[in-house]
């Protein structure tokens, strides 16, 4: 197992890594839309989602991977009323449309709106 670290995507709050590689699958932690370089939040579903979907990109990039190898991502949502939102931002990154679940939850970290979590794999 390889931990996968870097500044360009916000740094770890808790006893986590950002992502983990093992035997050529990469696993991305949890991303919320913080700017890494502010430590900033944007306003509005369609900017945090934007955020996010970035610090998954920079995580994966650290990993020697991108949007296209992804093969699963899971998405939370504050408010299942910005389903359609969220999918508009989402789709200009995931355009391989990897497998995905999408809930609700109750509460996010900071109060954000969206987190994105993904796997990938080094070996399509």
């Amino acid at each position: 197992m390889k931990a996968i670290a870097t500044t360009k995507a916000p740094a770890a709050i808790g006893p986590y890594s950002q992502g983990m590689e093992v035997n050529g699958f990469v696993f991305s932690s949890g991303q919320i839309p913080v700017n890494p370089e502010t430590g900033g939040i944007p306003e509005g579903i369609e900017a945090q989602a934007r955020q996010s979907c970035v610090n998954v990109g920079e995580i994966l990039k650290a990993a020697g991977i991108g949007y296209e190898q992804v093969i699963k991502t899971t998405c939370f949502l504050a408010d299942m009323a910005d389903f359609a939102a969220f999918n508009q931002v989402y789709e200009e990154f995931f355009v391989s449309k990897p497998a995905r679940s999408c809930v609700a939850v109750k509460e996010l970290p900071k109060g954000v709106l969206c987190e994105i979590e993904a796997i990938g794999v080094k070996s399509v």
